[in-house]
């Protein structure tokens, strides 16, 4: 079942939000591979927002694999499930490429790391 529930007291921008609900309950294997989710227009206006909104944060998700779109069809949780920790993971091996090409040492790399992580 597709459950979303925006904050509008939360900073993170509301196709954010949605982008990660549907994320979390891909993860939590509530939405699995094959799941139809709501349209566009009917999504924004069960949540109250612009169908743009919406749109966006759908196109945010078909871009890192989580949803495809099958025309007429609609759209649906990508057959791949949670592709974010693969995307994750390969980001994490291309910084250290980057990190050695540079010449840095692994403890610099760390503290870049946890401070992106702060900040």
């Amino acid at each position: 079942m597709f459950h979303v529930e925006l904050s509008t007291d939360s900073a993170q921008p509301p196709y954010e939000q949605l982008r990660m609900a549907v994320i979390e309950q891909v993860r939590a294997g509530t939405l699995t591979a094959g799941t139809k989710i709501p349209t566009v227009r009917a999504l924004a206006a069960d949540l109250g927002i612009a169908p743009n909104t919406v749109a966006r944060a759908y196109r945010e998700l078909e871009a890192d694999g989580v949803l495809e779109t099958r025309g007429r069809q609609g759209s649906f949780i990508a057959s791949s499930g949670d592709p974010t920790r693969d995307i994750a993971g390969r980001a994490a091996v291309d910084y250290v490429a980057t990190v050695r090409r540079l010449g840095l040492p692994d403890s610099d790399a760390l503290d870049f790391v946890r401070r992106a992580m702060d900040s």
